[in-house]
């Protein structure tokens, strides 16, 4: 059966976005081997992308901080899962980069096996946000990925970042070749986000869209903490 295409977010989940990441946003946990994962507690949203795809600057546009996410000077160096508690509503999750090509064999074998088995293993993970540069072709690792998400089961959103540095028709010609992708995987969420960190489009749309896992309003704190 063919996916839907979901429509753009109301007004009233942009205000969502808005409130949730107006909120404080601050790392706390750090974790280089699976066995060192915090407590599950809170939702959690998790990015992903090839290196220097602009992860960084993406998880700085939402939460409107211009260094909470740090781009590592070595691609492929840092194997790190970085962990940031946005409103003691929702935990974010900043996924070291793939598809590094100095990297050692071992290093590209070490990222794949401990991101697989936080991604099938995490009870908290709500979904993945997998970037993808607009302004180049997909890539075997980003394809690799997929394939990896889809067999952990997790359900994968593909956000397009950079969108500012490429022209309106070659943008609509990426995204309809994006989504034509997305449909083919069975954990992906069939709707494409464009973005550009340096403009902010798009950036509301994202929020509104990680906002509907966050813990309610009424609720958060409530068994939550901020570790």
């Amino acid at each position: 059966m063919m996916k839907e295409i979901p429509g753009p977010p109301t007004e009233a989940q942009i205000e969502d976005g808005r409130l949730l990441f107006a909120g404080e946003c601050e790392f706390f946990f750090g974790s280089q081997k699976i066995d060192q994962l915090p407590p599950v507690g809170r939702p959690e949203v998790a990015f992903a992308g090839r290196s220097n795809v602009g992860k960084s600057s993406i998880i700085n546009a939402l939460t409107g901080r211009r260094t909470l996410a740090r781009a590592s000077s070595e691609p492929g160096r840092t194997k790190q899962l970085n962990f940031f508690n946005l409103a003691d509503r929702l935990s974010l999750v900043d996924m070291p980069g793939y598809g590094f090509a100095k990297a050692a064999k071992s290093v590209k074998e070490d990222w794949q096996d401990m991101m697989f088995a936080y991604l099938r293993g995490r009870t908290t993970l709500e979904r993945v946000i997998l970037l993808l540069d607009a302004r180049i072709e997909l890539k075997a690792s980003d394809k690799d990925v997929m394939e990896l998400l889809d067999r952990a089961a997790v359900v994968f959103q593909i956000v397009l970042t950079k969108c500012d540095q490429v022209k309106p028709k070659a943008l609509a010609a990426k995204i309809s070749e994006v989504e034509a992708l997305a449909l083919k995987h069975a954990a992906a969420y069939p709707r494409i986000i464009a973005t550009s960190s340096e403009t902010g489009f798009g950036i509301e749309d994202l929020r509104a869209e990680i906002a509907r896992f966050a813990v309610p309003l009424q609720t958060s704190g409530e068994g939550q903490s901020g570790s």
